[in-house]
């Protein structure tokens, strides 16, 4: 006979570690999500939330009620978070930076998040749809320029939906804080953040233009076909390659770059999703091994149907995004796979 949520609370509070996992587990995703959303890193994330729940393991002989565990945990986690903040600064994209910014040398990098989006499978359509534009990598990279309070408190109130008397009641601070916060938070990000989400955008295209759009765009770089790829860009696109600090803008520049990182070299591309966006897992053919190697991970921001920014995530671990650490000569996509793993864009 299943447990009781009470039964595991009460269990887990008298020192069952077994009901502890069962009674977080279903919080673990959206706490992973939350944490990510706050330090731009998956690395991070999952280190906060494990964290959180270890601290949670030892503090839960304290906790009386069952039902406030969800916001006790996201109290735990945001505190953990603000540290990390306040210890590391924000994450970076290539593109951000100016001569003005974080000194290279200094620079943390934004990382991609794989496409489990938390909070995505709720009955809420409003909710799925907050939770599925608020991983964005657009969105991600412009909460790096809100204050760490100001990144809670607008990840508290409008993805989460809780209300500003329980995120003054989390961050020990007043309700007047709380929506002035918001507020500036909501001002900072005005001006950041693109007209379209990629979630509307891939909408609009529908799955049959997004199946064609990532045939043609891996089959070009398969084929090394310069002219192909800038075609398929908007004029100015952008493509960066983090942790590398250079970047590209504008079609002459992306070019000139793909002509010399297509020039000899044999690629593969293996169609995925990450941040809710279009994204390939690329592979280089190595000669000493005789495999296609893991290069990067491509995150595709679109404007229509064109190519408006590439981000090409060199250090992404393949395993977390559903894409084999190497390839075979004689593996090749077909068709068919194709089609299935590019359906997955919605």
């Amino acid at each position: 006979m299943e447990s009781s949520g009470t039964d595991l609370f009460l269990a887990a509070r008298g020192g069952d570690g077994e009901a502890f996992g069962r009674l977080v587990g279903p919080l673990r995703d959206e706490l992973r999500g939350y944490c990510y959303r706050m330090l731009g890193s998956m690395h991070d994330a999952e280190d906060a939330v494990q964290e959180s729940l270890d601290r949670a393991w030892r503090n839960l002989p304290r906790l009386d009620d069952q039902e406030s565990i969800r916001p006790w945990l996201y109290r735990i986690a945001t505190n953990r978070a603000l540290t990390i903040i306040e210890r590391r600064g924000r994450r970076e994209l290539p593109t951000d930076l100016s001569p003005a910014g974080t000194p290279l040398a200094e620079a943390a990098w934004l990382e991609p998040y794989p496409d489990q989006v938390p909070g995505a499978t709720t009955s809420d359509p409003a909710a799925r749809v907050i939770a599925q534009e608020s991983v964005e990598l657009a969105f991600i990279a412009a909460l790096q320029h809100l204050t760490a309070r100001q990144r809670a408190v607008l990840l508290l109130r409008e993805v989460l939906g809780y209300p500003s008397v329980e995120v003054a009641d989390l961050l020990d601070t007043t309700v007047a804080a709380v929506n002035s916060a918001l507020q500036r938070a909501r001002s900072v990000l005005a001006g950041r953040l693109p007209g379209h989400t990629q979630r509307a955008t891939l909408h609009a295209l529908g799955t049959a233009a997004q199946r064609d759009l990532a045939r043609r765009y891996a089959a070009a770089w398969e084929a090394q076909d310069v002219e192909t790829i800038v075609a398929m860009l908007t004029d100015d696109a952008r493509y960066s390659m983090p942790p590398l600090p250079v970047w590209y803008s504008g079609r002459e520049a992306i070019r000139g770059f793909l002509a010399e990182a297509l020039l000899g070299r044999r690629w593969r591309f293996r169609p995925t999703r990450a941040n809710g966006q279009l994204a390939f897992g690329t592979y280089l053919w190595d000669d000493d091994r005789g495999y296609y190697l893991p290069a990067g991970l491509d995150v595709l921001t679109l404007r229509g149907a064109r190519v408006a920014e590439v981000v090409s995530f060199l250090d992404a671990p393949f395993a977390a995004f559903g894409l084999p650490i190497r390839l075979t000569e004689i593996d090749p996509v077909a068709s068919d796979e194709f089609a299935a793993r590019a359906g997955l864009y919605p």
